[in-house]
């Protein structure tokens, strides 16, 4: 067996192949990895690969593809960012939340950017996510996006752009803490030859941040909780791996009551004050009387208590109007509205269909480009032009033209590639990245990495579980020096941003630390220690497809949320 054997199907690369350039060299921050791999050998890659894998379908962790029940695909090969290009994408998602959060103060208060014609009247006006009674409602602590999900993909010269913002439930960080602990239990000699930043620090900084987010409790300790749709949604297994981790309550619609303007949860010891509450539940089933009436998964007088200041719900009510894809495109311009900085991370282009000049363009040219439903999710709805057939075409220029406000354009995005294992070895296929971000009111904190998807079919853009897809470990490398950012103001100055990560948590080869500390942050409950591939949930609320009678986060199934779009 040759010392290339392992990687013979994956060079040279291309300029879009983050491990291998195209005259075939490694790129720098791969190449210890790429050493390691070798060393192991193709006959043990794979064989520590079929466990992972037999691993997640003994345990029924599985999806159903094609109608085949299938383990989770976890690549074994994991996704390398370096230090410095981290804390620059790092710096520009915490910028972009600070500006969709001062947005979203500003849309229930003021509506400075409206009035200013930074975004668009028309645009709030058609929007199906404003919730007017939330209209004046100002949070304890001022944060309504407390947990954020960015999705990201590589552009043409290596750079990341940003594909869509995720600020109403934002799923999968369960695999990033899942993955982890595969791969430091399956891999453990990767991690000795770079160190790798941990993720292990998400739960308990989640926690924190909900609990800043808390109404005043005279002192007390507030108590959260994480709200679910039931043990039949989807992405049940997520909302019960962050609850275990916290510590803290996974509660249904029944578990909980309204009194008096407050929420109360149900216990064998009576009722207890319930003060932070992680939503898992869409907006239009969160509260039957504001909302749709015959919602079982809602809790009736919830907004009036959230409206009282004596409960806040988290992520906010009303916040779907800063992740429709329409307020996506004028995100740049929030940038520079709000934070009077220039954004650091760019958008992909793309063309507004409601613009009669843009619309006209993108019927000349659909053939070439990628159309996309703003309020779609999961990759339901999106149309590739260059795949589509004629008849396809006609349809979709027919609903573009019936409903403009509903769509967006964009160019066929190449997505960046990383040698995968496929059934012929290790083969490029094209990835993304969602990073996690959480607002604590006081900073902005990005997990170090995020969540991989990987498009698993050769040639295959879309990355989505329900599309064949799976994910891959993502490791932050920690940085030897401090690493510099520098952001543009619009009064001509520069705002630097230093991130020294010498201090920074790393992985040893064990990770046990997320349940180790919900367990000391709650020494009563028993939380024994779970197997590498428990409680992630197979397919996320996003990564339905639509032929398949699953439910999304908000309790539908999915045929009933397409009905309704």
């Amino acid at each position: 067996m040759s010392d290339r054997s392992l990687f013979d199907g994956t060079g040279p690369g291309t300029d879009g192949d983050e491990m291998f350039a195209a005259d075939g060299g490694l790129r720098p921050t791969y190449a210890p990895l790429h050493d390691a791999l070798v060393q192991l050998g193709e006959e043990e890659f794979r064989s520590r690969s079929e466990s992972l894998a037999r691993s997640y379908l003994d345990q029924g962790v599985t999806f159903d593809y094609a109608g085949e029940e299938r383990p989770f695909p976890i690549d074994a090969i994991p996704r390398l960012i370096a230090a410095e290009e981290w804390a620059e994408v790092s710096e520009g998602i915490a910028q972009r939340v600070r500006a969709l959060e001062a947005f979203l103060e500003d849309l229930y208060t003021d509506s400075r950017a409206v009035a200013d014609g930074v975004i668009p009247r028309e645009l709030v006006d058609s929007s199906t996510y404003i919730v007017d009674a939330m209209r004046g409602y100002v949070p304890p602590n001022g944060v309504r996006l407390h947990i954020a999900g960015i999705d990201l993909v590589r552009d043409g010269s290596g750079g990341f752009r940003v594909l869509e913002d995720n600020v109403r439930t934002p799923s999968g960080v369960s695999y990033v803490l899942s993955n982890r602990r595969a791969m430091v239990q399956t891999f453990p000699e990767l991690f000795a030859h770079r160190p790798v930043r941990s993720v292990g620090e998400y739960p308990g900084r989640l926690l924190a941040a909900l609990r800043a987010a808390s109404p005043d409790v005279g002192g007390d300790e507030p108590t959260v909780v994480v709200l679910t749709p039931g043990r039949y949604n989807s992405a049940y297994f997520e909302h019960s791996l962050l609850a275990r981790t916290m510590g803290v309550e996974l509660v249904e619609a029944s578990d909980l009551v309204e009194r008096n303007n407050r929420v109360y949860m149900r216990t064998t010891a009576g009722l207890r004050r319930v003060d932070v509450i992680y939503k898992r539940t869409d907006d239009d089933f969160i509260d039957p009387e504001v909302f749709r009436p015959d919602s079982m998964l809602g809790v009736p007088g919830l907004v009036r208590a959230v409206l009282a200041g004596n409960v806040v719900v988290a992520n906010g009510i009303g916040n779907g109007i800063a992740d429709d894809k329409l307020t996506y495109t004028y995100v740049p311009d929030l940038v520079r509205y709000y934070l009077h900085e220039e954004p650091i991370l760019r958008n992909v282009d793309t063309w507004r269909l409601e613009e009669p000049e843009a619309r006209e363009e993108v019927l000349d040219r659909l053939a070439e480009l990628v159309v996309k439903p703003v309020d779609g999710s999961g990759g339901k709805g999106i149309v590739i032009g260059p795949a589509a057939s004629r008849d396809e075409l006609d349809e979709l220029r027919r609903r573009l033209q019936a409903d403009p406000r509903g769509w967006i354009a964009q160019p066929v995005v190449q997505l960046s590639t990383i040698p995968t294992l496929v059934e012929d070895g290790l083969r490029p296929r094209h990835v993304d990245l969602r990073p996690f971000a959480l607002n604590s009111g006081e900073d902005v904190w990005v997990l170090p990495g995020g969540l991989t998807r990987v498009a698993l079919p050769e040639g295959e853009m879309i990355v989505n579980s329900s599309r064949g897809g799976g994910s891959k470990d993502t490791w932050v490398l920690a940085g030897t020096r401090p690493s510099r950012v520098e952001v543009p103001t619009s009064a001509g100055t520069v705002r630097v941003v230093e991130e020294d990560a010498a201090d920074a948590p790393l992985e040893t080869g064990v990770d046990e630390s997320f349940v180790a500390d919900a367990a000391e942050r709650e020494p009563d409950r028993a939380l024994e220690p779970m197997p590498i591939t428990a409680a992630i949930p197979m397919l996320d609320a996003d990564d339905l497809a639509e032929e398949h009678e699953d439910r999304t986060d908000d309790g539908r199934t999915t045929e009933e949320a397409h009905d309704a779009q």
